[in-house]
């Protein structure tokens, strides 16, 4: 008896995801595993108002992105550990109707940065952003023994994630005493143009991450490189956070390596052989 395939349906949720890589990642890296997959954007700025996860008729589980990673919770029925701890979601799995979030961004960003700045201090890191994936980094770093400070202008967010996490928290970022900062924040990605803090507080023996990866290249890795800094770009955390989205999803085992070279023909930095 032939064995039956089952079929992966997943779309990404999210505001201005227009020129997401996600879909292309995704089903290039599923091709690859055999699956039969396929991926697709549900953008809320053109969704009816009130529309939820449970409008999505057909679909076996969904990718959740800015602005809607902590305001999607109220929808799901259960929460993976690492989501509750976190209070957001990126993933979604459909298991009997059953909505469950969980959340690969977290160890998404630290298998990017292992293996992007594999040898940068990790003591003191300052996280700029208190949403769905300023909490993912900050639990990220926290759990690989940082001591993590979290910025972001609203205090109720950085208040919420020093009682959820055990992080600190301040009003305007000091990298004085820091080895990296990370921009978990959506500054600098398409629509959202500018830098999260000034450049120039920045020295050589600082590393910096970015979050976003649209576009790789933000205005605060050119002004931090230019500083002489070491630097990673949202690709990264893109790229490991999808592998574990894949594997949730799926139960199948992404070839980490494989989706690099996905990502670099997409960004245009390769080409396919």
């Amino acid at each position: 008896m032939s064995e039956v395939l089952v079929r992966h349906r997943v779309a990404l949720v999210g505001a201005a995801i227009g020129g997401s890589l996600s879909p292309a990642l995704h089903e290039r890296e599923a091709a690859a595993l055999g699956l039969d997959y396929t991926y697709r954007l549900l953008d809320l700025d053109r969704l009816p108002p009130g529309w939820t996860l449970r409008d999505a008729d057909g679909l076996t589980g969904f990718n959740v992105t800015h602005p809607v990673k902590q305001a999607v919770i109220p929808q799901l029925d259960d929460l993976s550990p690492d989501a509750r701890a976190l209070g957001a979601v990126n993933t979604v799995t459909v298991e009997g109707g059953r909505l469950v979030g969980h959340n690969t961004d977290h160890s998404g960003f630290l298998d990017g940065l292992r293996h992007g700045l594999p040898d940068v201090p990790l003591g003191r890191i300052v996280v700029v952003g208190a949403g769905g994936a300023g909490s993912a980094v900050a639990y990220a770093l926290a759990n690989a023994g940082a001591a993590v400070t979290v910025v972001d202008p609203d205090a109720s967010r950085v208040a919420a994630l020093v009682s959820r996490l055990g992080v600190s928290g301040a009003a305007a970022v000091d990298v004085a005493d820091a080895d990296g900062v990370v921009n978990a924040s959506p500054i600098g990605m398409t629509g959202h143009r500018g830098v999260p803090f000034d450049p120039d507080l920045l020295q050589a023996r600082h590393w910096v991450a970015d979050v976003v990866y649209r576009p790789l290249e933000t205005a605060l890795l050119t002004a931090a490189r230019a500083k002489g800094c070491r630097v990673l770009d949202g690709g990264a955390m893109l790229v490991a956070q999808a592998a574990r989205t894949l594997a949730v999803l799926t139960g199948a085992t992404p070839d980490l390596d494989r989706m690099r070279g996905h990502l670099d023909v997409l960004a245009g930095r390769t080409t396919d052989a």
